[in-house]
């Protein structure tokens, strides 16, 4: 915000009762005719003043000194009056008095801010926040109590000495002594990031080290699995309860594109009739408090079926007796290996499946797949329209029939699986009332 005028003068005051030409060396702001005077603490002769310059005169190295403390308090204050500009709040001559004299609350403390900001995260869970967001900030928190005493042996570190040399230095500790991934790296800095606007906003700083710092995300194709893939893992049965319960809430998650969080607390409540009397989820998303709306195919319905009944269903009132998060990943990771996937599986896998193998891939629209997922935009399920092997094998195989008409053949689990995944996309049209073109 502009003001409507400023002044900076320098000038010698004399003491009361005090004939002597040694004078301090005042300076004063002036912001739209409001003036704040303080003294430099240092003194100066009268007869060696230059009143047109607002310096010492001469050429003595006591002048050079004074002369050059000057320019850097001038230096300074124009800084200041820059960085409030840029904050987009009032200047005011006393805004600024009180950040070159350093009573802008100088012993604010970057861990105890932090702690601060946590504490009410807490105290707001399930009212705009999550446990898992509090998770993440108390382990940036954890990151950056242990950089501060790492770097400088100390238990915390003041936000008037906070810079952009911090914030590099903060960076490079979590990318070699943490070993963390560039995206993660840059999530523990974002996360941080938002404690220093906290502060700025609360006038504990006006300079934002983040000004100079940039990071680009590595960009991370996050692909689903396949509809042959999908298929073995349906037909595949373990030795052990635990697999194949793990197994169901996966392909489940895969044929309703629920995040692990959203089918963690499905509820019966959460399914109902829908315009066309067949069942649907229609519940709120934690994440993002949207609307998802999704009709039950066969093999969800089946899968609900199976577990009505389940002791850990009865006791909590969910439809599925879905395990932790880590749990869930940890038992994913060891169906992988069982079926021989080139990949690991997690729980969020399944969301991408259900948004690309079993939807988007077979030509459902992406309007209509966002409000199956609960987007709250377009282009969040654009991230989720990947172009499998498959998919352009399926393409060029309609292309060799209609340029080459002679009988194209086909092994019995590809026709098996094609048949399936055509019966489902049926259903999903019929219930959406799409029709082809």
């Amino acid at each position: 915000m502009l003001e409507n005028s400023f002044g900076l003068i320098f000038f010698l005051k004399a003491p009361r009762h005090n004939e002597s030409n040694i004078r301090s060396v005042y300076f004063r702001i002036t912001v739209d005719g409001i003036p704040r005077e303080a003294s430099t603490r240092r003194q100066w002769d009268t007869e060696r003043w230059n009143k047109k310059t607002e310096r010492a005169a001469g050429t003595k190295e006591d002048a050079k000194s004074l002369n050059f403390f000057l320019d850097s308090l001038t230096a300074k204050i124009h800084e200041i009056k820059s960085e409030i500009m840029y904050t987009g709040k009032p200047i005011t001559s006393q805004k600024i008095m009180d950040h070159v004299m350093g009573r802008m609350t100088p012993r604010a403390k970057v861990l105890e801010e932090f702690q601060k900001h946590n504490d009410e995260m807490k105290a707001l869970i399930g009212n705009g926040y999550t446990e898992a967001t509090l998770e993440r900030f108390n382990i940036t928190k954890n990151h950056l109590t242990a950089f501060i005493k790492f770097k400088y042996n100390t238990s915390d570190f003041e936000f008037a000495d906070l810079n952009f040399e911090f914030i590099k230095d903060f960076e490079f500790y979590l990318r070699t002594i943490r070993k963390c991934a560039n995206n993660t790296t840059l999530k523990y800095i974002s996360n941080f990031k938002k404690i220093v606007i906290r502060a700025i906003d609360k006038e504990i700083i006006i300079k934002d080290p983040f000004k100079n710092f940039k990071g680009k995300k590595t960009k991370i194709v996050k692909k689903p699995i396949s509809a042959k893939e999908l298929a073995e893992l349906e037909r595949r049965q373990f030795s052990t309860e635990r697999l194949n319960t793990v197994r169901d809430i996966f392909v489940f998650q895969c044929y309703t594109g629920l995040a692990y969080i959203d089918a963690f607390q499905l509820q019966k409540a959460d399914i109902k009739d829908g315009v066309d009397g067949n069942q649907w989820i229609l519940s709120e998303r934690q994440k993002t408090n949207s609307t998802a709306r999704i009709p039950l195919l066969p093999k969800a319905i089946e899968i609900l079926e199976k577990y009505k009944d389940h002791p850990l269903c009865l006791k909590r009132g969910t439809v599925l007796p879905v395990s932790s998060n880590q749990k869930m990943n940890e038992y994913l990771k060891e169906i992988a290996a069982l079926c021989g996937f080139p990949f690991t599986l997690n729980t969020h896998m399944a969301r991408r499946t259900f948004g690309s193998t079993v939807t988007l891939n077979n030509n459902v629209p992406m309007n209509v797949v966002k409000e199956m997922l609960g987007h709250s935009s377009v282009k969040q399920t654009e991230s989720y329209a990947i172009t499998e092997q498959a998919t352009i094998g399926r393409e060029m195989t309609l292309l060799n029939k209609k340029l080459n008409p002679e009988k194209i053949e086909m092994s019995k689990e590809d026709l098996t699986t094609l048949i399936r995944l055509e019966n489902e996309l049926e259903l999903i049209k019929e219930k959406y009332k799409i029709h082809s073109s």
